[in-house]
């Protein structure tokens, strides 16, 4: 009898800490009528959360609308199914002031200014964001909020992220679904140990960036951006210093450029490409540069290819591509570059590099004709230690013979589109120190006037 006493006493306190540790918004008064403004009872069972020492605070199934969400130390926001969180419009002045970033900024407002999010956190340690529920940003501007309004910080009343986390560590983003997410659906800067895992994201500007990042994982994910990029990391100088963006690991992946909503409703209509469409990609924001990053088993449609761009002083080094297959592929497959763009404080001295890139297994077919695998450094600071192999490539062909020398790099804005077509087909490389290949193949589905390949200033080319 005693021994069953004490199992049940035991089972008893199990239970009443459990119960302790879970927090049910409509507790603290939120509605899920999609009318109420719901952060405000969000943020109380937030912070009663953090009081007792962390656990979940769940989202039952239904609609809240919403303004700032911030989140805190050893808290799982947990969204079940059903579940949606409507970014308010900007009409409500429903998002917190952004903070006074108090210095020249050499990065646009979205990266510079967190707290006119929806969901926003700085400075916070043990926090995710869990469950099948759903983000979405229909009130949010797909737009950068600068400092118009505000001499003080961003926009006011205007949210512009869906999901914003700066300075934090040991971060989970697992399992939910963004759509609309305004000008990030997701953007982490300084944070370090983080995981983005089976994350559904349709949206209209960018799906994921990485920022001045450390120890980060992105895997499972469905990115569709119609509008930009999918998977992208950067390092800007949002923290006032040049932060590099080093061990990142992006695996088992999709990024697409299908019309907003056609993922999410099954429909997959292509959209008319702009200047960009989906891609991974590293820059363009690049005051640090990029260093043991790993791309690997991911699948790309009507999407931009693969782009890797240090313009801003900073390293690129260490960078392993596998296993990519990509289909429709708009403007060229891949496109290594630096440049000196040096969108950073004027007293820097440093060069943007870049070095040891390996890209094998890769499969693409209805390239554009505008470019093929594009590998440009600078004059006097080539990019060392290319290896391209095991990469098959299908063109739409069609393409006519450059006559003009093709545009240096320099201080324009990386975008093949804006350089015009490159003088071959296949492969273009200048200014590359170590460029080895093997096993890469070029088919053209009609005549191109312009050669499969040209190497201009490229010194120990391994060509087999």
């Amino acid at each position: 009898m005693k021994q069953i006493k004490i199992t049940f006493l035991f089972l008893l306190v199990s239970l009443c800490a459990t119960a302790q540790s879970v927090y049910n918004v409509r507790d603290y008064g939120a509605k899920g009528d999609g009318k109420t403004l719901d952060h405000e009872a969000i943020n109380r069972a937030i912070d009663a959360c953090t009081q007792q020492g962390g656990g979940q605070v769940v989202v039952p199934a239904g609609s809240y609308l919403c303004g700032s969400i911030r989140m805190k130390s050893n808290v799982d926001l947990h969204l079940t199914v059903g579940a949606r969180i409507v970014a308010a419009p900007a009409s409500m002045k429903a998002y917190d002031e952004s903070e006074v970033f108090g210095g020249p900024e050499y990065q646009d407002g979205g990266h510079t200014y967190f707290h006119n999010s929806l969901i926003w956190a700085e400075g916070q340690e043990n926090i995710s964001i869990t469950g099948r529920g759903v983000i979405d940003g229909d009130g949010l501007t797909r737009h950068d909020t600068e400092t118009a309004g505000n001499p003080q910080g961003g926009s006011i009343g205007t949210g512009d992220k869906s999901i914003a986390f700066k300075l934090c560590r040991n971060i989970l983003i697992r399992d939910v679904t963004i759509v609309r997410g305004g000008h990030f659906a997701i953007i982490i800067t300084g944070c370090e140990i983080g995981t983005i895992d089976n994350v559904l994201i349709d949206t209209n500007r960018d799906g994921i960036d990485i920022d001045c990042c450390k120890y980060i994982t992105v895997s499972n994910c469905k990115v569709n951006t119609p509008n930009d990029d999918a998977i992208v990391l950067k390092s800007s100088y949002a923290l006032k210093k040049p932060v590099i963006t080093e061990h990142v690991l992006i695996t088992n992946c999709t990024v697409t450029g299908f019309k907003l909503g056609t993922l999410m409703d099954g429909t997959y209509v292509p959209e008319k490409v702009n200047w960009v469409c989906g891609r991974i990609k590293l820059g363009t924001e690049s005051n640090g540069g990029y260093r043991n990053i790993a791309i690997s088993n991911c699948t790309c449609m009507w999407s931009s290819g693969l782009a890797f761009e240090e313009v801003d002083q900073g390293l690129m080094e260490n960078i392993v591509v596998t296993n990519i297959t990509m289909s429709h592929v708009h403007h060229y497959p891949i496109y290594i570059t630096t440049g000196c763009r040096n969108r950073g404080p004027k007293e820097r001295t440093s060069v943007s590099s870049a070095r040891d890139i390996t890209i094998s297994n890769v499969i693409a077919d209805d390239c554009d004709s505008l470019a093929g695998i594009i590998v440009t450094g600078m004059e006097g600071t080539p990019i060392r230690n290319v290896s391209l192999s095991n990469i098959r490539l299908q063109f739409r062909g069609g393409g006519q013979k450059v006559e003009q020398p093709y545009r240096e790099q320099s201080t324009h804005y990386p975008e093949p589109r804006w350089a015009g077509p490159t003088p071959s087909y296949g492969l273009f490389a200048r200014h590359v120190d170590g460029l080895r290949l093997r096993d890469v193949t070029f088919e053209l589905l009609r005549p191109d006037e312009r050669p499969d390949v040209l190497l201009i200033d490229v010194q120990n080319a391994d060509i087999k």
